[in-house]
């Protein structure tokens, strides 16, 4: 067999393996050789101050509630570095649909522990006793201008009625930083659905200076882990009505750390 056919053939049954511990293909070897590059991220490149670690479970499912921001994940990425790095735990994560039209991009996050964004999926992720991480802002989170950071969008009520059914605390988790990474001012949307994405975010340095444009800027992060919320479904209201009003309560609450962190820090730059 030659050197290219063994890869092929170890590379498949190692995705086998994969699936058959993992249902959505985690693969700790994979993982563990990309650590270093996230954690070179988080400890260097945006010097993340982490807070409420503590707030995190060292066992047992959750559901980790973030603001969504930086034209790209990366904030997902700190949360799941920052948490592995100070509790120990592999966080899964929830990324949108469109991703699987991106089928390299689709592969790696299932390999390192995401998995597509739908309620099926989060519901077996948590009865598998993990802790799972969802932007409840979606893609306008991320699509938002720069002139309008921080301000957080709504909340769908999915992740709502998940906690309630699932009967799993909300743990709300505040990034800052993550929004001049890439300080948005127009949006390609033409160019991203021809690539299967929503957008191709434009910014000062991007597509002006090509590939070094597309370099993250090295921002200082903070992030705020906050206290536990349990959704306690209302005999008053329906469950639909019930999500809706405890999704806003959790945004109220979000929008609040966020805030502080935000006012607390001296620049962009510097924390």
């Amino acid at each position: 067999m030659s050197g290219v056919a063994e890869t092929i053939a170890l590379d498949a049954e190692r995705t086998a393996e994969a699936f058959e511990t993992d249902p959505f293909g985690l693969d700790h070897v994979v993982r563990a050789l990309v650590e270093p590059a996230f954690r070179f991220l988080h400890d260097r490149y945006w010097r993340v101050d982490v807070t409420g670690m503590q707030h995190v479970p060292r066992e047992g499912a959750c559901l980790l509630v973030a603001n969504h921001s930086g034209a790209l994940p990366f904030d997902g990425a700190m949360i799941v570095t920052a948490v592995q790095k100070h509790v120990g735990r592999a966080v899964r994560f929830l990324y949108d649909r469109f991703v699987a039209n991106l089928p390299l991009v689709d592969r790696f996050f299932g390999t390192v522990g995401g998995a597509v964004a739908t309620r099926e999926n989060a519901a077996r992720l948590l009865a598998l006793d993990e802790p799972v991480l969802l932007f409840p802002e979606g893609v306008p989170g991320v699509a938002k201008p720069f002139s309008e950071r921080y301000r957080l969008r709504r909340f769908s009520p999915g992740f709502a009625r998940l906690a309630m059914s699932a009967g799993v605390p909300v743990i709300p988790v505040a990034v800052v930083g993550a929004e001049e990474i890439y300080p948005m001012i127009g949006r390609a949307e033409s160019v991203g659905q021809a690539l299967g994405m929503p957008y191709v975010p434009i910014t000062p340095f991007f597509p002006a200076l090509g590939l070094l444009g597309a370099l993250p800027l090295p921002t200082k992060w903070s992030i705020r882990i906050g206290r536990p919320i349990r959704l306690v479904p209302g005999e008053e209201d329906t469950q639909a009505q019930r999500a809706r009003r405890e999704a806003v309560r959790v945004r109220r609450t979000l929008q609040g750390m966020v805030t502080r962190l935000e006012r607390r820090r001296r620049s962009v730059f510097l924390g």
